[in-house]
């Protein structure tokens, strides 16, 4: 059985809170989970699947199978594939209604604000609305059928 996203949130503020808001470890942990994520095959390396609102580029491409949405993506900056990590860890092998029902609480728990700052916040909030979009189109497509 999948783990509820609420357990995997917990999870992330418990890592987080193990760095007691040190800034500089921070960030590099969460460019250390960018290094984890798997490399997206170039041939997704494309414009269509560049996340709009991103000041870095941020490719994200999916697949819908067995009624669940997988995600694939990737960054050219380390930090931004961290953030990516994140959500794809969360929301990655779930159906369209729990992506699209479910409260990102970790961001604020973690103070996530304060260590990518406004615009890296920016491209994060459209990293969200990017994968929500997917969800949606997925759960449409499903009741049409």
């Amino acid at each position: 059985m999948t783990q509820p996203i609420n357990d995997i949130q917990e999870e992330i503020i418990e890592e987080f809170s193990l760095l007691e808001g040190d800034l500089e470890s921070t960030v590099f942990y969460i460019m250390e989970l960018g290094n984890k994520l798997p490399a997206l095959d170039p041939r997704y390396q494309v414009d269509e699947n560049l996340v709009k609102g991103c000041q870095s580029k941020v490719w994200l491409t999916t697949r819908f199978e067995g009624g669940k949405v997988y995600f694939m993506a990737d960054s050219n900056t380390e930090v931004t594939k961290g953030l990516i990590s994140l959500l794809i860890r969360l929301w990655n092998g779930r159906t369209p209604e729990e992506i699209l029902a479910s409260d990102l609480f970790f961001i604020n728990r973690i103070g996530m604000s304060r260590v990518i700052g406004s615009q890296r916040s920016n491209g994060f909030a459209s990293m969200i609305k990017q994968m929500r979009l997917y969800a949606l189109g997925y759960q449409q497509k499903a009741a049409a059928n």
